[in-house]
């Protein structure tokens, strides 16, 4: 079971969109963070930098609450094998999509390319069908 918290989620929400907003206008490229990790893995992109600062923010975060006294609920209910076989076909999807689940839902959405809305569309679709085969049919 999922805690609802509308009001954290909001606050997290503004801020993943602010900072995909700030992305956009300080330096003309999208928040996708598959694309933003491609570029600080060697070979360095020219503009690593910024790729690196952003995952650092992405990453200290978390840890800025931990250290503020703040309890973060974490838990995987599945096998590690089945994070890295997931992991591995969000990769192919990735390649296959043109761009990550955060770069066309956040920032393709939000330009209104018809090319994000096809690819959401699709990673929904595709959520919806496993998380439905994997908890009814198979029974986890």
């Amino acid at each position: 079971m999922t805690d609802f918290t509308p009001l954290q989620s909001l606050l997290g929400g503004a801020l993943i969109g602010l900072s995909a907003v700030l992305l956009m206008a300080l330096h003309g490229r999208i928040a996708g963070m598959t694309g933003i990790l491609t570029g600080v893995i060697p070979p360095l992109s020219a503009d690593w930098q910024w790729r690196a600062v952003f995952l650092a923010g992405a990453i200290a975060a978390p840890l800025l609450l931990v250290l503020a006294g703040k309890q973060i609920p974490f838990s995987v209910p599945v096998p590690t094998a089945a994070l890295v076989v997931g992991g591995f076909l969000v990769g192919i999807g990735v390649h296959f999509g043109g761009g990550c689940p955060s770069g066309h839902g956040i920032c393709g959405i939000a330009r209104l390319s018809p090319r994000s809305f096809v690819a959401v569309a699709t990673f929904m679709a595709t959520a919806f069908v496993t998380v439905f085969i994997i908890r009814h049919v198979m029974g986890g």
